[in-house]
């Protein structure tokens, strides 16, 4: 007890030191005793209108010069787009301005009509809480404590926010008052505005220009998704109205041809011969996905992600402009309180030449560094861990569904039509998956958030960045392992059925249905991209909502007074230290699902539009309603992800070639099309797809069964032979067993097919990146405006003012020299 009270007398010393410091800068303050909680103090921050003026200028912000005086062109689309705006009588379009930086000495030449107005309030916020995080509360050591930040951490205030202007159910009674936060919610939260277009310059005017780009990058994505998803729609058509004229589908199925076809086992002992006109239905499926169509939306993506970004620079230059950050200068960043407690080592500023505390010596980061990069590998290597763990229980759990969904030749169950081992044992796999998944990620989202803490970064900027390598690095390999072994691995190396390939020495490797590993990678595609966004939405909204009503509803209970502003929004839920950071996560993730295994999933454009649309106001709903007030931030671009995203749509371009070549069965059908259904290979008289079933199963001798491999169930029939997925010699051959000259004429096209693809599609990509500038000739045209105008008004008036009153000196110095030298006479 005493050392508590010790510990109190201390927190309010610091308090008072901190508070008074906050006076003699110019910031007037008020306290107010909670409504709820006696014990409970608020300290109301008020910047009067010089200090917002002295402040603007060290910080460098750009404030209105005169009004945009640029004619510009109304677009062709102007009338389609006023459609989907918000009303302007609700919300009025944000004047434009010509703006410089802001420079008290000139205050009258910048365009002040009305004091309270000048500075909007997220600007107010911003410069508020720049001199928060820069005022002193304490000296130890000679080194000095500064920063509401450090005051947090250690419990000496409890929160720091600004406020709310309004109820977000209803306006203010105040007539003063704008009440943007209810306007925000009725015309841009809400969920009847889901078709709108979102006040992309209210939103920054209220909650700064960090989360006003967030917003703008969102829905552009969103609105060009919608051309992504009308081609894939398309595609996905085009599949279905084709997939009765599909010829090996049709072989499969016909009773005469698939049901003529014996297939080998594709386990040891408990599997069975099956019938292949067992997988008709699956067959079926895949016409839809592993079709012509397919082609053409992947090299069509392949385009489109690149229009999808350069045309985002376009828009982000011109946001640069219109949120006057194309010239931010950055202010240097405040030192974290966390890096700042541990400095106790001096070293010597080679800039400065001055003695400087740091928390590590060279050598000491160095084991810092190794240490954080070794235990990011270890998590990689859990996650690979976890997807072999997933391989393993997928050849299991194999064996147990084809003895338990025991396929006969003969068999006439409907079930059977529907429910095969290979399904059962798709859909399960990806459940698990799918549940492993988001267990690791909430795993490792802790252990990432220590590792940066222990790697102890300067300022908050490296924090985040070295947060995002880590966290997007990680999400990456759990996402998208499982299906990068469906896509590339699963089915390529089980050998045949006399000589079958083992993991681990025990467990047999998996084949692909007679069709491909297209429709599995589809349906693991389906589940995680469709349960990730029903596991996001209710961790994002649920959660917060629940802690909001448990709140509202203790609050409610203690007291029936009327409760002010910043104590309704004390109970809301903070934001957090990373801010956006999880919301930029979760959309890339998403883009990657989008871009990097589109080819065989064309629906998932229209999924990811379909997520964003509610994507945009749920997140909408959670800051005006359910988050305290976001302190405002300068952004000048989306940080990080620019460069991310450019990597995984690169990387896009190889892995749906990689998936039209190797998963899907597209060049083997064009081989045997073009090639092998015509002499000298083929017997028919013109190129044709009959007898594609036929040419491209091998055929095995029962009898060269190993024991460990030889089914247990008895044989039907008198044949001798079974047939399984792959182009080899048939028994009896000189090369038996060997592949043949169908297989390598295959993986020449394959190859050939991969390398013409890529650079087809990378050439297309650099001519339109380089064809699209990354600024537009208007925005050019304003800046240069905007610079001419600033030297004219800023400057030159100085300089006329100088030469003014040069003249006059001057003048007066040719007067006395013209009579000192003028002659007598005159």
């Amino acid at each position: 007890m005493t050392h508590k009270r010790i510990d109190r007398k201390k927190q309010k010393r610091k308090r008072q030191v901190y508070e008074s410091n906050l006076i003699n800068n110019g910031l007037q303050l008020e306290a107010t005793r909670s409504v709820l909680d006696e014990k409970l103090v608020f300290v109301k921050v008020h910047a009067p209108w010089e200090v917002l003026c002295t402040y603007a200028e060290v910080m460098h912000i750009k404030l209105p010069l005169q009004p945009d005086d640029l004619k510009t062109r109304e677009s062709a689309f102007n009338w389609f787009t006023s459609l989907f705006r918000v009303d302007e009588n609700i919300i009025k379009p944000e004047q434009e301005f010509f703006t410089a930086p802001f420079e008290k000495e000139h205050l009258s030449n910048f365009y002040i009509q009305d004091k309270d107005t000048f500075f909007n309030p997220a600007t107010r916020s911003r410069i508020v809480h720049f001199i928060l995080s820069r005022v002193e509360y304490a000296t130890k050591n000679n080194v000095k404590k500064f920063g509401i930040n450090k005051l947090l951490d250690s419990g000496i205030y409890k929160a720091a926010f600004p406020l709310h202007d309004s109820s977000f159910r209803h306006p203010s009674t105040d007539p003063a008052c704008p009440s943007e936060r209810y306007l925000l919610y009725r015309e841009w939260a809400h969920p009847k505005n889901i078709f709108k277009l979102q006040p992309l310059d209210f939103i920054r005017k209220y909650y700064g220009e960090k989360i006003g780009i967030y917003f703008a990058w969102l829905g552009f994505y969103t609105n060009m998704l919608i051309v992504a998803a009308f081609v894939g729609v398309g595609c996905f058509l085009y599949g279905c109205l084709t997939k009765d004229n599909c010829t090996w589908s049709q072989e499969v199925c016909d009773p005469n041809i698939g049901g003529n076809i014996i297939m080998c086992p594709q386990c040891d002992k408990v599997c069975t011969y099956w019938n292949l006109t067992s997988t008709c239905e699956s067959s079926k499926k895949l016409c839809i996905f592993d079709s012509f169509g397919t082609l053409v939306f992947a090299v069509f993506m392949g385009i489109w992600v690149t229009l999808f970004l350069e045309f985002w620079k376009r828009r982000q230059a011109e946001l640069e402009y219109e949120w006057d950050t194309v010239e931010y200068l950055e202010q240097e960043e405040q030192v974290r309180p966390e890096y700042e407690a541990q400095c106790t080592h001096v070293v010597m500023n080679e800039i400065t030449q001055q003695e400087e505390h740091v928390p590590y010596t060279a050598c000491g980061k160095c084991i810092r560094m190794t240490f954080c990069a070794s235990a990011v590998f270890f998590w990689i290597l859990l996650i690979i861990a976890s997807v072999i763990g997933i391989i393993v229980y997928r050849l299991s759990v194999f064996l147990v569904f084809s003895a338990t969904l025991s396929r006969h030749i003969n068999g006439t169950q409907a079930i059977h039509k529907y429910l095969t081992p290979q399904t059962a044992t798709s859909v399960t796999a990806s459940l698990i998956s799918f549940v492993v998944i988001m267990v690791l990620n909430i795993i490792y989202e802790k252990v990432a958030i220590l590792i940066t803490d222990f790697e102890l970064p300067r300022t908050q900027t490296d924090y985040e960045n070295s947060l995002t390598t880590k966290m997007f690095l990680f999400q990456f390999v759990n996402y998208y392992s499982s299906c990068f072994y469906i896509a590339f691995f699963k089915g390529k190396f089980v050998g045949h059925p006399g000589n079958p390939v083992y993991w681990l020495g025990k467990y047999r490797n998996e084949e692909c249905d007679p069709g491909g590993c297209l429709l599995e990678l589809t349906t693991q595609l389906a589940i995680i991209v469709g349960g990730k966004a029903i596991w996001n939405n209710i961790q994002e909204v649920l959660l917060p909502w629940v802690k909001n009503l448990i709140g509202r509803y203790c609050a409610d209970a203690r007291s029936e007074k009327i409760v002010p502003r910043w104590e309704h929004d004390y109970h809301l839920q903070p934001i957090g230290k990373l801010g956006l950071f999880y919301e930029y996560l979760e959309m890339v993730i998403q883009f990657g699902f989008v871009t990097l295994f589109v080819a065989s999933f064309p629906l998932a454009p229209l999924l990811a539009l379909f997520n964003n649309m509610l994507e945009i106001r749920l997140d909408a709903w959670k800051l005006t309603t359910q988050f305290r007030r976001m302190v405002p931030q300068k952004a000048q671009d989306i940080g990080a992800w620019q460069p991310i995203m450019q990597g995984i749509a690169i990387l896009a371009v190889v892995t749906n070639a990689m998936i039209i070549a190797f998963t899907s069965d597209m060049i083997p059908r064009l081989v045997y099309y073009w090639s092998f259904s015509v002499p000298p290979y083929g017997s028919h008289s013109s190129h044709t797809m009959k007898g594609y079933i036929n040419n491209t199963l091998s055929v095995f001798n029962i009898s060269d069964f190993r024991n460990a491999s030889k089914p247990s169930s008895p044989w039907f029939g008198n044949q001798t032979t079974c047939r399984y997925r792959d182009f080899r010699y048939p028994p009896g051959h000189q090369h038996q067993y060997e592949h043949n000259i169908y297989y390598w004429h295959v993986i020449a096209a394959k190859l050939a097919f991969i390398i013409v693809m890529e650079h087809v599609i990378y050439f297309v990509k650099f001519i339109i990146s380089y064809i699209i500038p990354d600024v537009s000739q208007k925005t050019k045209s304003k800046v240069k405006r905007e610079k001419y105008l600033t030297q004219k008004l800023l400057h030159e008036n100085d300089l006329k003012v100088v030469k003014k009153t040069m003249g006059k000196i001057a003048d007066k110095i040719i007067k006395g020299v013209d009579s000192t030298f003028r002659p007598k006479s005159e």
